[in-house]
């Protein structure tokens, strides 16, 4: 459905922009914590298999622990740097197993926010979050309980 409905959440997006941004950013968190519960992450764990993960410091200093090793040795086998940046060197995340985290308890922030629609801002994060519309149940459910509680007009 997420390809059927690309144009009209393109349509969406720019709608949506002309709308007060706290009163959305409510909306969306309201309409989160409803549905988000309802979802069992471990029964997708598609994020885990998709996603570009970045990794800062604190992660990789608590992975690392996790893992019983030092930092740099966790860095030398799971992460890419470059820019000023870390992310994880490969897709799916290494510590992905079936639809689980072997690593839940100090996975990385990234994964701990994901998807993100309990911040501020959601206005500024509409794009990456229609990127995963079609990967996240939940980012999926939220948008269109967005579009139907915001009196968006569908295109048929």
């Amino acid at each position: 459905m997420a390809n059927e409905r690309e144009e009209e959440n393109l349509s969406f997006r720019a709608w949506l922009k002309g709308k007060d941004g706290n009163k959305v950013d409510v909306l969306v968190q309201k309409i989160n914590e409803e549905i988000a519960p309802k979802i069992d992450c471990t029964q997708c764990g598609a994020c885990c298999r998709q996603l570009m993960i970045n990794v800062t410091e604190t992660d990789a200093d608590r992975m690392a622990l996790h893992l019983k090793m030092n930092t740099e040795t966790f860095k030398e086998k799971f992460v890419e740097e470059g820019n000023s940046m870390m992310i994880m060197n490969c897709i799916p995340c290494h510590f992905l197993k079936g639809n689980k985290c072997k690593a839940y308890e100090s996975r990385f922030t990234e994964c701990r926010e994901f998807p993100n629609l309990d911040k501020p801002g959601f206005n500024n994060r509409l794009f990456a979050t229609l990127f995963h519309y079609g990967m996240c149940p939940i980012i999926f459910n939220v948008i269109e309980k967005l579009k139907q509680e915001m009196g968006f007009k569908r295109k048929h």
